[in-house]
């Protein structure tokens, strides 16, 4: 018993180096989108390190499913904010996202020299990769999310729903039906968790969180009106990624509409680039978010090349992480209420379907197109799900069976 207990408990507290390690390595093989990087991420943080506990971070994964912004980059810097205080959640970031920055940089460096079977084949196989890994995160997270006939329910009605609506707030409107249907039907077969002895370690003051919030719309407000005025192109650049991530709900493949009309439809990025640079940013590591760090080198005009890139990012991911650090301290105290946790549940429930429709559209349609490509999948699937072959082994069959593919035809 006394085995049990221990081995249940979080590890205690580390230091900043330590989680950039850790996060780097995460953000050199985490492939999928951002549903596939919070299984790895609980994999790696609850099952391995046990640097928080399950219901913790369960509840940590909701919470940011209910705010805009890439969900996986926010739960990313939480567990680093708990490990290791501020630096820890700045590194945390740091080595989730750069390499993914750095790659898609390189691509848009060498994007016109690439192109021929061995590149489309490339690109390809990653793609093939999604499909195994994010097919593994719904199959695992099915199981812990929907543990009974209610929430298996609400899992199938959010399905239902998003193969209804064709708005871009479609994945909103699930997560608040996902919501209130928890708060109606789950109070009584979910128990409220009790604030976790680790909570306080976030080291987010009530204080702290308000001059985020506040900040988050400042930017928002006052960034458009500084724009109106024609004071600077780099102000303009900074507003159009900061409001496509701070409007944004489910983030991912969400946002790219808003990037589309900020970029495309402003003449900034051609279409070809857009395209190009999105095939590309589905076969990379790490948050989808990081597209725009593509976009911002590939824009006509300055800013462009390193100092677009560079705007662009910053833009894009500081709503999200203002957000999180707004609602931290509030989420400590109200994840204890009866009610809060029927709302999770319901939430966490909408998640699944949210999984189960994003394996289909688009992970499924862009890369499955012939039986190859089918079985090349399943491998990958079952070589994680069955053997636990290392994520990176995989990705690696994966790209190898992909260009092998494009050279056989």
């Amino acid at each position: 018993m006394q085995t049990s207990v221990t081995s249940s408990r979080p590890a205690r507290p580390g230091a900043a180096p330590e989680v950039l390690a850790v996060f780097l390595k995460l953000g050199l093989t985490c492939f999928g989108g951002p549903i596939a990087h919070i299984g790895y991420f609980r994999r790696e943080f609850v099952e391995r390190r046990r640097w928080l506990d399950d219901e913790t971070f369960t509840d940590l994964v909701g919470l940011c499913q209910f705010l805009p912004g890439p969900a996986s980059s926010q739960v990313g810097f939480s567990i680093g904010l708990l490990r290791a205080g501020w630096l820890g959640g700045i590194a945390a970031w740091c080595g989730f996202t750069l390499p993914s920055v750095l790659l898609l940089l390189a691509f848009a460096a060498i994007a016109p020299s690439l192109g021929g079977p061995l590149g489309t084949g490339l690109i390809h196989g990653l793609k093939l990769v999604a499909v195994a890994v994010v097919a593994q995160a719904v199959w695992d997270m099915a199981r812990r999310l929907c543990p009974d006939h209610r929430r298996t329910a609400i899992a199938l009605i959010a399905m239902a729903l998003l193969g209804i609506l064709t708005t871009v707030y479609s994945q909103l409107i699930v997560i608040v039906v996902g919501a209130a249907l928890g708060l109606l039907l789950c109070r009584a077969s979910v128990s409220p968790n009790a604030v976790s002895q680790h909570a306080h370690e976030f080291r987010v003051s009530r204080a702290v969180g308000a001059v985020a919030l506040t900040l988050f719309f400042l930017l928002l407000f006052g960034l458009p009106a500084l724009a109106a005025t024609d004071i600077s192109h780099v102000v303009r650049v900074f507003d159009a990624f900061y409001r496509s991530g701070a409007l944004v709900f489910g983030g991912g493949h969400v946002v790219l509409p808003l990037l589309q009309q900020q970029t495309v439809a402003t003449g900034w990025v051609t279409p070809n680039d857009f395209l190009a640079g999105y095939g590309a940013a589905q076969a990379v590591p790490g948050p989808l978010f990081t597209f725009a760090a593509f976009l911002g080198w590939m824009m006509s005009g300055t800013p462009n090349h390193w100092v677009g890139a560079a705007i662009a990012t910053a833009g894009i991911f500081l709503p999200g992480l203002l957000l999180v650090i707004a609602a931290l301290p509030y989420w400590q105290a109200l994840r204890a209420h009866p009610s809060m946790a029927a709302v999770l549940a319901g939430v966490n429930a909408a998640v699944v379907g949210l999984l189960g429709t994003a394996l289909y559209s688009p992970v499924w349609t862009s890369a499955i197109h012939t039986e190859i490509d089918f079985v090349i999948a399943a491998i990958g699937f079952f070589l994680l799900t069955r053997w636990k072959i290392p994520p990176l082994a995989v990705v690696a069959f994966c790209a190898v069976a992909g260009i092998a593919e494009a050279l056989l035809h």
